[in-house]
C-alpha cells in the first residue's frame, strides 16, 4: 500500500519530448495502480463526490469494484449513468467537480476519480467490454440534433429507455467539439473518441452525418413530416467572438475555433493530410480559458514560440490548473495583466505583430473576479506573426432563425429549463453549449441527460391521456 494521503502519481510523456508529438501527454494507470488508488476511498456513507459529479455518476460504488479488481463491474456501474467515460476521465474538471468535494482531499489530495473511470473505460475497451443496450424498442422516435457531449449523452440515454433515435450531425464526423475542438494529446480521437460514437451506436442510436439542420432539413419538418414526436437540439456554440480592435481582419489572424477545427478535425498537423495550415514562428493566443491553452500547445507542437496573453493575473485564468501546468512545462510563454489593443500589419495586410497594454486588477466585476483597469502610459509591442482568438464562441443562430416559435436570449443562446430541457416549442429540448454558452464538457453531458428525461416524460405524458 503507498501513502493514503497522496494520490497514485499517474506517469506522463516528458515534456520535452511531448512538446514535439500530438501523442497523448497522460498515460494513465494500469490494473495495479489502479487498485492501489481506488483503495484510498473510505467509500463514504454521504458521498458528496457523487453530488459534485453534473451527471450522478455512483462514483463510491464504481471504486470499490475497481479495489476489488471487478473492472467490468465498475464499467457497467459508470455505464448506468454517463455515454462517454474515457472522454469525461480524460477532459472533465475533476478538481471542482467531483474530486473537488472529496473527503479524502481535505487532509491530503482528493481521490483520482477521474483518472480511475479512464482506467475503467479504458479497460473496457481492450477488453471488448460493450455498455449494456435497450430490452425492447418502445416504438417511439426522437430525433438528437448535434452528434457533441449532450447530443450523444441524450441520445444514449432514450436508446437505453427503448427509443428510436436518430442524431443529425452537421460534419462529416460525429463527435462535435470532441473532435474538432479538444487536441489528439488531450483527448485521442480514433482510440477515445470513435470507440465512445461506437459505443453510443451499440445502444441502437442511428447517426446521420452532413446534414445541416435549418438547410437540410429543418425542425419543423422533423416533427411534421419525418414522424419523429420530439426534437433535442445540442448543436453547440461555434460562433466564434471577436475583441472588435484594428487588425482582426489581417491574414494570419484566426479563431481558435478555426485554428483547432483545422488541426484537430482536418489533420492539418499531419504531412499525409491535405489540409495544410498557416504554421507561424511566434503565436500570440488572446485568451485565458482551457480552448486557449489548446491552441497554444498546438501551436507549439507545430514549431512556434507561443504568447498566451490574458488580461488578469494568474489566479484569474479560468483553464484548468492542469492544463496551464502542462502548458508552462512545454515551454509556452505567459504574458499576464497584458490586453492586446491592436494588430499590427506590413503592407500585403499579414500580421506582424501585437501592440499591448499592461494591466492592473482593480475592484470586483459582476462575475466576482476583479476588474482588469489599463496601466496609462504601458504600450508595448510584441513581435508575433499569428494571432489566435481565444475569446469564447456563441451559438450559430442558424437553428433559431429557422424553427418557428423557439425562444433565444440577447446573446443568441436558445431559452430552455434546466431540469427538462424544455424550450418555448412543444416537444422541442435543448441543452449543453447552445443553451449556456461555451461550458464544459461535462456540464452539456448533464443537459444531455435532463433533456433525456424531459423527452421521455413529454411522451409519456402524450400517452397517458
Amino acid at each position: 500500500m503507498g501513502n493514503v494521503l497522496n494520490k497514485v502519481p499517474v506517469r506522463e510523456q516528458a515534456p520535452k519530448v511531448r512538446a514535439t508529438n500530438f501523442e497523448e501527454v497522460c498515460l494513465g494507470y494500469n490494473k495495479e495502480e489502479a487498485m492501489e488508488e481506488a483503495a484510498r476511498c473510505i467509500n463514504c456513507k454521504n458521498a458528496k463526490c457523487v453530488s459534485g459529479c453534473p451527471v450522478s455518476i455512483n462514483i463510491p460504488a464504481f471504486i470499490h469494484e475497481v479495489k476489488e479488481g471487478n473492472i467490468e463491474a465498475a464499467y457497467h456501474i459508470i455505464g448506468e449513468s454517463s455515454a462517454l467515460p474515457a472522454v469525461c476521465g480524460r477532459v472533465c474538471p475533476q478538481e471542482s467537480q467531483c474530486e473537488g468535494k472529496c473527503i479524502r482531499g481535505i487532509k491530503g489530495e482528493a481521490v483520482s476519480i477521474g483518472k480511475l473511470e479512464r482506467f475503467v473505460a479504458d479497460w473496457a475497451k481492450e477488453n471488448g467490454i460493450k455498455p449494456t443496450p435497450a430490452k425492447e424498442k418502445n416504438g417511439h422516435k426522437v430525433a438528437i440534433i448535434g452528434s457533441g457531449p449532450a447530443g450523444l449523452t441524450c441520445a444514449g440515454d432514450l436508446a437505453k429507455m427503448g427509443y428510436d433515435v436518430t442524431i443529425f450531425e452537421a460534419l462529416h464526423k460525429a463527435g462535435g467539439v470532441l473532435v474538432y475542438g479538444i487536441p489528439e494529446f488531450r483527448l485521442p480521437k480514433d482510440k477515445v473518441v470513435a470507440e465512445e460514437v461506437e459505443n453510443v451506436k451499440a445502444l441502437g442510436v442511428k447517426i446521420e452525418t452532413n446534414v445541416i439542420i435549418g438547410k437540410s432539413v429543418t425542425i419543423d419538418e422533423l416533427l411534421q413530416e419525418e414522424g419523429f414526436e420530439a426534437v433535442f437540439i445540442g448543436s453547440g456554440a461555434g460562433l466564434p467572438m471577436f475583441m472588435g480592435i484594428p487588425g482582426e481582419q489581417a491574414n494570419g489572424v484566426f479563431s481558435a475555433n478555426e485554428y483547432l477545427t483545422r488541426n484537430n478535425l482536418m489533420k492539418a498537423f499531419r504531412e499525409d493530410y491535405d489540409t495544410p495550415i498557416f504554421h507561424g514562428k511566434k503565436v500570440a493566443v488572446v485568451g485565458g480559458g482551457n480552448v486557449a491553452m489548446d491552441a497554444a500547445r498546438t501551436a507549439l507542437r507545430l514549431g512556434a514560440e507561443v504568447h498566451i496573453i490574458y488580461r488578469r493575473s494568474e489566479a484569474e485564468l479560468p483553464a484548468r490548473v492542469e492544463e496551464v501546468h502542462h502548458a508552462k512545462e512545454e515551454g509556452v510563454i505567459f504574458d499576464l495583466l497584458t490586453n492586446p489593443v491592436e494588430i499590427l500589419t506590413d503592407d500585403n495586410d499579414w500580421v506582424t505583430g501585437i501592440k499591448c497594454v499592461r494591466m492592473e486588477l482593480g475592484e470586483p466585476d459582476a462575475s466576482g473576479r476583479r476588474r482588469p483597469v489599463e496601466i496609462p502610459d504601458s504600450e508595448f509591442e510584441i513581435e508575433v506573426d499569428t494571432v489566435i482568438m481565444s475569446l469564447g464562441t456563441s451559438p450559430n443562430p442558424l437553428i433559431s432563425s429557422t424553427t418557428i416559435g423557439l425562444d433565444i436570449n440577447k446573446r443568441k443562446c436558445i431559452i430552455a429549463d434546466e431540469e427538462t430541457g424544455k424550450t418555448s416549442k412543444e416537444g422541442v429540448y435543448a441543452g449543453g453549449d447552445a443553451v449556456t454558452g461555451a461550458a464544459t464538457v461535462i456540464l452539456a453531458m448533464g443537459a444531455g441527460k435532463a433533456g433525456a428525461k424531459g423527452i421521455d416524460e413529454f411522451i409519456k405524458s402524450k400517452y397517458a391521456k
